[in-house]
């Protein structure tokens, strides 16, 4: 019997793939459609998936003024900071993050569905949000991917 069958391979950073894909944000949920985005960026869509190298998509999401979140979760849900200090606690909620820039709101969104460690952080700075249909990653000739169509 040959052994050599049934060896796992291991990526690494010199043998993994990285691809640049863009998703449309436009009607989409915001958590649904953030949890497929931490899946790319993570890369648990490759074959190769190695838990703790970098082995995901550089992601680029468009029209990402346009997500959605049902009910009333715009003004309702609230998120909390603490400085550490007395009285240094902050809340806002999804509509204040989205007015700084959607950059603010995918961010930490998707942040709290990667690990939490280094890698998770190095992640994190592969995801590009832009609020309308135009990118400044055209060079890297990214490809366009129907999010809907992935688990």
């Amino acid at each position: 019997m040959d052994t050599l069958s049934f060896k796992t391979v291991s990526a690494n950073k010199a043998t993994v793939n990285k691809e640049w894909v863009i998703v449309d944000a436009d009607g989409q949920t915001l958590g649904r459609f953030c949890a497929k985005v931490s899946k790319l960026l993570r890369g648990k869509y490759k074959p190769n998936f190695t838990p703790h190298v970098d082995c995901g998509d550089n992601v680029i999401i468009i029209n990402a003024e346009k997500i959605v979140l049902t009910g009333k979760k715009w003004d309702e849900r609230v998120y909390l900071r603490y400085s550490g200090y007395p009285g240094g606690q902050v809340a806002y909620t999804p509509a204040d993050l989205l007015k700084k820039g959607p950059d603010h709101l995918f961010r930490k969104v998707v942040k709290g569905m990667l690990p939490k460690n280094s890698l998770g952080a190095k992640l994190l700075n592969n995801l590009y949000v832009y609020a309308g249909t135009e990118h400044k990653q055209e060079a890297q000739q990214p490809k366009l991917i129907d999010i809907n169509s992935l688990k």
